[in-house]
């Protein structure tokens, strides 16, 4: 078939790598795309890895400063969080390396894209979806729901035998007992050993964030300054330390949360598909940020804005979990959240110590508290007889609804109406 091209999101692992060859066997000329989200990797050692496979071409692209700008700072103005706990380090990251995809895939006149996501997991539907949000032509080769694939590699050892058959080097360094993805938002670790939910992760699980018992003993105090929702400096008053660019800033607040053990959550959440799953995660510069960024709300934004947009948080984080960060759906939550985030500018002191994230203080130029009107010394202009009216009005409904019940009998629903259409219909 004439330009039978196809883009593969690529890692240099065991499963992209079989993939990548097996595509060429299947007739496709393989373009790799390496998208850089902060993973540790050696990526020159991925590309050639890839060309000695047999990729036509291979491009890298460092993401990190527009995944921290255009991904984990808007869902950070949105306080996202799915099921109450998860920060959504991987299913931010899927949408940037899908959209960069598609970008090669025009760039290079390519009909396919192809990743390596199972059939199980949320990640097929994350690269699927977007997709074909930013391009309803393109056309996907997804291996591990590919009949013909799948008949041919029933797991782990089938795939290390071809990668022995074509001369495909594989590290030779033992798998850890469980999978693991990382990105500058998280790295999680999930399935193998950690799917019985009553094995405690043993510690050399935690490949970011220090034990409690290793910590600091001494406390470390940041200023986390915003403006419009956003982080735009971190000064650490302990040793003077500070970052203003983005990813900086963002990378500090990692390095700095990992050594005070910040930032791990052990739970079981819902993929999308419907199969429950158990993830741990190491999140220290989000755990961070969502901390402080929700506390300067309380300072800075209007009650009923916070309120209405508190209702919102769940859909948002289920939209990005699910997959929908290019969806009609989204573009309208984020307008909104984007809306209420103005004027939430200020600073907020946060204690790191000993595994804990904790606000200790907070100031803003657009605060709507007012220390003399809140205080219980001070009247500051506030008439209390005024309550009067207000508890008076407001009761009104509760004493309604008392004396109903109050008064209530047990309801008689055959009554004369149905002794009347008895007669009736006799």
């Amino acid at each position: 078939m004439a330009n039978k091209k196809v883009v593969l999101a690529y890692s240099g692992g065991l499963d992209t790598s079989v993939i990548l060859k097996w595509l060429l066997n299947e007739g496709f000329e393989v373009i790799c795309f390496v998208g850089n989200v902060g993973q540790q990797e050696d990526f020159d050692e991925i590309a050639k890895k890839a060309h000695a496979t047999g990729a036509s071409k291979t491009y890298v692209e460092d993401l990190r400063q527009e995944f921290v700008v255009d991904y984990i700072f808007p869902a950070l103005r949105g306080n996202a969080l799915y099921e109450g706990r998860y920060l959504l380090g991987t299913a931010l990251a899927r949408p940037l390396l899908a959209k960069k995809q598609i970008e090669i895939a025009k760039l290079e006149s390519a009909q396919y894209v192809s990743h390596g996501a199972t059939g199980k997991g949320n990640d097929q539907v994350r690269f699927e979806l977007t997709y074909y949000a930013l391009n309803p032509e393109i056309k996907i080769v997804a291996p591990w729901k590919t009949p013909a694939f799948m008949q041919q590699f029933k797991g782990r050892t089938d795939l290390i035998n071809y990668a022995e058959e074509w001369d495909i080097p594989v590290k030779a360094s033992k798998a850890k007992p469980y999978s693991e993805d990382e990105n500058l938002m998280h790295i999680s670790h999930e399935a193998g050993i950690l799917e019985d939910t009553l094995r405690r992760p043993a510690e050399d699980v935690f490949s970011w964030t220090s034990a409690m018992q290793a910590a600091p003993e001494k406390e470390t105090v940041l200023e986390i300054f915003f403006q419009n929702g956003n982080p735009v400096k971190v000064f650490n008053q302990t040793n003077g330390d500070e970052c203003t660019a983005p990813l900086d800033l963002f990378l500090y607040l990692n390095q700095i949360g990992s050594e005070n053990g910040i930032g791990r959550v052990d739970m079981v959440e819902n993929r999308y598909i419907g199969i429950k799953s158990r993830g741990v995660y190491e999140s220290p510069a989000a755990t961070i940020l969502w901390e402080a960024h929700r506390d300067l709300e309380g300072l800075a934004m209007d009650k009923e804005v916070i309120h209405l947009r508190d209702t919102l948080i769940p859909k948002f984080a289920e939209l990005i979990y699910n997959g929908f960060w290019f969806s009609p759906e989204m573009d309208f939550i984020m307008s909104a959240f984007n809306k209420s985030q103005e004027a939430v500018d200020g600073r907020v002191l946060v204690s790191l110590h000993k595994g804990n994230a904790r606000v200790v203080g907070r100031e803003s130029p657009t605060s709507l508290y007012d220390q003399e009107l809140s205080s219980m010394e001070v009247e500051g202009g506030f008439d209390a007889t005024d309550s009067t009216g207000f508890i008076n009005i407001n009761a009104i409904r509760l004493k309604a609804h008392n004396l109903v019940l109050r008064k209530r009998k047990p309801y008689d629903w055959r009554g004369k109406s149905d002794v009347q259409r008895t007669k009736v219909t006799k």
